[in-house]
């Protein structure tokens, strides 16, 4: 099962506005409270690239096995502010081929985007179109055990 959680948080590193760990079907998203958001989501824009670049994530676009190498349509995941969104949810999950796009409200502060994340992150992941390479382990939201590759 895959679980991702975003947190607004005051015990990051000094100078480190946003913090990606991984772990077999967890990611924890933490992100400075007392910056403005906009800071934020460009550390965090550069965090998810780094993530996304360990080429353990990989995404099921109709039939197709998206990944970080894939021709015209290498995996990345955006966040980007869109001035017509609402502050109610926040936060708008848009995926294609190749790309998750997460628009963001920029009403929000960084405690309000990360309060919005977890509901539209779990609501995107039951989708069942994402999955992760770990150790040999193919995790995902399915109902199945894990399958070992």
């Amino acid at each position: 099962m895959l679980d991702v959680a975003y947190e607004a948080v005051v015990d990051l590193p000094p100078g480190r506005l946003a913090q990606i760990d991984e772990d077999r079907g967890r990611i924890r998203v933490r992100l400075d409270k007392a910056q403005p958001l906009a800071a934020v989501v460009r550390q965090l824009n550069i965090e998810i690239e780094q993530l996304m670049s360990s080429s353990h994530w990989f995404q099921l676009w109709r039939t197709e096995i998206v990944s970080r190498d894939t021709p015209g349509a290498p995996l990345r995941i955006e966040y980007t502010f869109h001035p017509k969104l609402p502050s109610d949810p926040g936060v708008l999950v848009w995926e294609d081929r190749g790309l998750v796009r997460v628009y963001i409200c920029p009403e929000l502060d960084t405690e309000r985007f990360a309060a919005a994340m977890n509901p539209a992150t779990v609501q995107h992941l039951a989708g069942g179109q994402w999955f992760q390479l770990y150790a040999g382990e193919i995790v995902d939201n399915g109902p199945e055990p894990m399958s070992r590759i």
